[in-house]
């Protein structure tokens, strides 16, 4: 049943400008539409963008990465075809620097490092297998990690991905033997309630594709009893 219940406010926002737009993305938000018919934040977004500058004929918006559903944290759209040409060849040249926040149980086998894979994914499944030489049908991936806090029991990891492959960060900390907190696809015990797993895109850096200015944005821990756990590890 498609979902209308969503709305973008400008709480939303973490930031905006004529070329980009950056939003908090809620862990059950799908980024486009898919076979289950769910209301996507793209759509959100550009109601939300349609009513705020009064644009009766609907609002352009480019999709430039995603995350997965059960994921939180900054989500970067394009509002201008130019915007979405430069910003797209950024994140294929690796241009834009991506910091995630995971929780685990088990702790890693190394406090930090990097990690290289070959992954494999089961479309049909929705499922990704990390092998650790390369393989048929393979795509490398490669991650650096550090652990930066532990917390009743939890160890949190913070996760610069290089590559951008799909589950990547999800497949990769279950290689490590600390499958991420709630995701019982790989390898968690046990899911989530809210079916949402304890991975936040916490930060993106870029040089701007118009403005040649250096952007941070940074999206706050959900505010739930899990998470707040770790909001002392925020600087």
């Amino acid at each position: 049943m498609k979902q209308d219940f969503y709305v973008i406010t400008d709480k939303d926002i973490l930031y905006e400008d004529n070329h980009l737009i950056a939003i908090y993305k809620k862990a059950g938000w799908i980024v486009q539409v898919d076979d289950t018919g769910d209301l996507s934040l793209d759509e959100m977004v550009k109601s939300y963008i349609a009513e705020k500058y009064k644009k009766p004929n609907g609002a352009f918006l480019g999709v430039v990465h995603r995350l997965d559903r059960p994921v939180s944290g900054v989500i970067l759209f394009a509002k201008t075809s130019k915007a979405l040409d430069r910003v797209n060849k950024m994140f294929k040249e690796r241009e834009m620097h991506k910091t995630y926040w995971a929780v685990v149980k088990n702790k890693p086998s190394k406090m930090s490092g990097n990690l290289v894979h070959w992954l494999v994914k089961n479309p049909r499944k929705n499922i990704t297998t990390a092998y650790n030489q390369e393989v048929p049908n393979g795509q490398r991936a490669e991650l650096n990690f550090k652990v930066i806090g532990h917390i009743d029991g939890y160890y949190v990891i913070e996760v610069d991905p290089i590559t951008g492959r799909p589950h990547q960060i999800r497949v990769q900390m279950a290689s490590l033997g600390s499958p991420i907190v709630g995701d019982n696809k790989y390898g968690y015990p046990r899911g989530s309630r809210t079916k949402s797993i304890s991975l936040h895109a916490k930060r993106l850096e870029f040089i701007h594709p118009v403005k040649k200015e250096k952007i941070v944005i940074e999206a706050p821990l959900p505010k739930d009893g899990f998470w707040n756990k770790f909001t002392s590890l925020e600087k």
